[in-house]
């Protein structure tokens, strides 16, 4: 039920493809012929019909409660100075109305494209996106549930869209693309029923029900991440600042997005049950050579004989504090790392001039992962902040989401090359 009160119809997508009428509504809405051409009348006011020509009539409107007065009102009819007059444009057979027998079939419904929650549901922007993209061309014709769906079915098959959001957009068409290269068949990205075969056939469908836990309510969490360096290196753990932050990082989504497609639901409380994504377990093998895309903003993962196993979208330098060029190799890989800032190695961060340590966490600057490259100060890493992550300029380290990385670390080793590509 939407929130007009009415029962809607959803097809096994969740998407809506129409309403329930009752009778009296029908006929309300329906149930008068057009004006005869040249008899509009003022004001889009029809005639009323004179008493009891009123239409088609039965036990409800007989003996529904109300005075005939009331009737009339109720159905849309206004008294004026000159008589009843129905508060509609364009209606009129001489009586008014439809007869008994005259009443007209239903009329083809129309079809509204809508995620689970039809009052706020929509659909992206085509100036969204850059011109002549598949993508472009896909989002005028998906719900934000149906991206969705392909963001967790590339999500599984370690293409990852970065934060699933159900919106299309460059790190959707850069996995579509990776899945094609790791020797997927080319999926139509505006082809919603193939997708949801697609999940049916493996892990299933593409969203859950997830209940929250006495141990998510109850964090820890820190009020606040501050911005400067200096604040941030006096805090015990640079922590999650809420339970839909660690929620929506466990399940690959985007906060705003979680939020939406659970309205009113209270995060905070125990027990609450929430609409959630199910991106799936981490992916596994073992990844022999890794390429880091500058210009794709994207970083690659191949196996041994050159098979593409995962690929990332990346933040990957900036045009102030470069990337490395190259080849270099990992040196190491560090779980809940902490962050040394220097700012005599690499970056000065506002007014902090001398060395910091920063404390561990999920809202650190290298995030819940770090994978050391050879070349000093330079690392694979997360970020705490997942929504930016290919769309805008590192320190000249390489920021996967925090899943990501933590995915990478597990099928890497130290003497993997990274080969940094223009």
């Amino acid at each position: 039920m939407d929130v007009n009160g009415r029962v809607l119809v959803l097809n096994r997508n969740n998407v809506v493809i129409g309403f329930q009428m009752s009778p009296h509504e029908y006929r309300r809405e329906f149930g008068r012929m057009p004006y005869p051409a040249g008899k509009r009348r003022d004001r889009g006011y029809a005639a009323a019909p004179a008493e009891p020509e009123y239409g088609y009539r039965d036990d409800e409107w007989n003996n529904d409660g109300y005075s005939q007065d009331e009737r009339w009102e109720r159905n849309g009819w206004v008294r004026r100075e000159d008589g009843w007059q129905q508060r509609r444009d364009g209606w009129d057979n001489g009586n008014g109305v439809y007869g008994p027998n005259e009443f007209p079939a239903a009329p083809q419904a129309g079809i509204e494209r809508r995620d689970l929650n039809p009052s706020t549901a929509s659909v992206p922007r085509q100036d969204q996106f850059g011109p002549g993209t598949e993508t472009q061309a896909a989002a005028a014709k998906l719900s934000r549930a149906e991206v969705a769906n392909l963001q967790v079915f590339l999500d599984r098959a370690g293409m990852s869209p970065g934060v699933i959001d159900g919106r299309m957009g460059s790190n959707v068409q850069k996995a579509l693309d990776a899945w094609v290269e790791a020797g997927g068949q080319k999926i139509d990205p505006s082809n919603a029923e193939d997708i949801m075969e697609r999940l049916a056939g493996g892990d299933g469908m593409a969203f859950t029900t997830y209940e929250i836990t006495n141990e998510d309510a109850a964090g820890p969490y820190v009020a606040s991440i501050p911005s400067d360096y200096g604040e941030k290196a006096k805090l015990e753990r640079l922590a999650y600042t809420s339970t839909i932050e660690m929620l929506a990082e466990r399940f690959h989504m985007d906060e705003a997005y979680l939020k939406e497609i659970n309205p009113g639901a209270d995060f905070t409380r125990p027990g609450t049950q929430i609409k959630v994504v199910a991106p799936g377990a981490k992916r596994k093998g073992k990844v022999a050579s890794i390429v880091a895309d500058k210009g794709l903003k994207q970083v690659r993962g191949y196996d041994a004989n050159g098979k593409l196993l995962v690929a990332y979208p990346a933040t990957i330098g900036s045009s102030d504090t470069p990337s490395p060029t190259g080849t270099v190799e990992i040196a190491r890989i560090a779980h809940n790392p902490g962050y040394t800032y220097n700012p005599s190695k690499n970056f000065k961060q506002g007014n902090n001039d001398k060395v910091l340590e920063i404390p561990p966490g999920p809202n650190g600057p290298v995030g819940s992962t770090w994978i050391a490259l050879s070349k000093p100060t330079y690392g694979i890493h997360g970020t705490p902040d997942p929504s930016k992550i290919g769309k805008t300029a590192s320190h000249g380290c390489v920021r996967l989401t925090n899943w990501d990385a933590n995915e990478l670390a597990g099928m890497v080793e130290p003497g993997v090359t990274v080969t940094f590509e223009e």
